[in-house]
This record gives C-alpha cells, sequence and structure tokens, in this order.
C-alpha cells in the first residue's frame, strides 16, 4: 500500500484516485485485448503491453483534456505510476532503478501523447506513429499496422462522445 494511502486512511480521507480506478482498470483491459497482439502483431512481450496501454491510456488523457478534466489526468497518470512501479517491482527491478525505469516511462507517455494527439489530429499519418512508437520501428506487416491504426481510429471516434461521468466510470466508448 503506497504510504499516501496509509496516510489518507489513518487520517480518516478518502484517495482521491480511487473514483479513477474504474476507468484505470478498462484502460489496461483495453491494452490487452487479444486482437492487439494477434491480428495487429503487437509483441506480447512487456514492452509490447506497456506500449498499447499508453496508446489507450494517451486517447482517455487526450479526451479528459478535451473536458476540462485536468485533475482527473493527474489523478489517472499517477495510477499508472504507481503500476509501472509496482510491475517493475514484480520483475525484480531494485530500489536504486525503479525511479530512473519510471522516469523512461512517464517519457514515453509524455512523447506518445504528443504523437498520438498529431496523428489523431491529422498532423501526422498515424501509421508512421505507430510504426516509430508501438511497434519501434520493427518490421511489420502492412495489415497488423492497418487493424491496430482502424481500431484506435475507431476508439477515438467513440470516445469522443463518452461524458466525463461515463469514462470516470470505466466506458471507453
Amino acid at each position: 500500500m503506497p504510504a499516501s494511502s496509509f496516510l489518507h486512511r489513518l487520517l480518516g480521507r478518502s484517495d482521491p484516485r480511487e473514483g479513477l480506478l474504474p476507468l484505470y482498470h478498462a484502460v489496461v483491459a483495453e491494452g490487452r485485448q487479444p486482437h492487439w497482439y494477434l491480428d495487429g502483431a503487437v509483441p506480447d512481450a512487456l514492452d509490447g503491453r506497456f506500449d498499447m496501454i499508453v496508446a489507450v491510456l494517451a486517447q482517455v488523457l487526450m479526451r479528459l483534456e478535451q473536458l476540462g478534466a485536468a485533475q482527473d489526468s493527474v489523478w489517472l497518470t499517477e495510477l499508472f505510476v504507481d503500476d509501472m512501479d509496482g510491475q517493475l517491482r514484480q520483475e525484480g527491478i531494485g530500489d536504486v532503478v525503479v525511479g530512473k525505469h519510471v522516469g523512461r516511462m512517464m517519457s514515453a507517455l509524455g512523447g506518445r501523447i504528443s504523437a498520438y494527439r498529431a496523428a489523431l489530429g491529422g498532423e501526422a499519418a498515424l501509421d508512421e506513429v505507430l510504426r516509430r512508437n508501438l511497434y519501434r520501428g520493427a518490421d511489420v506487416p502492412a495489415e497488423a499496422v492497418a487493424h491496430v491504426e482502424g481500431a484506435l481510429r475507431a476508439r477515438w471516434v467513440r470516445i469522443g462522445c463518452v461524458t466525463r461521468e461515463a469514462l470516470l466510470a470505466g466506458d471507453l466508448g
């Protein structure tokens, strides 16, 4: 249990991030859907799963931004960081280097949000953004990239119709 959660419970205050857990769990569940890895040829490994979850998380964070829900974005990002920290520790990464890994992950998240924002806004080609950020330059069949591109574009359209309340409840459209 993170120290902040312990203190909040000790002092009788609830952690405001708890209200974002349904949304965070929905993001992770979507990023782990088999079609990304089977039809989309996303590598079914630690890096591939991270990159796929980040692709979905980026869309959710962009939607929260559109809705003017900046604090929700901060709390959702904190849940992501806590989860990644825990995942690294489960993989046996020691305390000394966990912070560096988490820092790189946060940098990757920030860069990918910018890249996906540009691509979904029509300023960049989404297939190129996917090849660079999701596939990390690996040679991937065009059909696989097209599958991921189509699914992410469809999700972006659907999520654009979701209210803040529905989104926080875990409805990704």
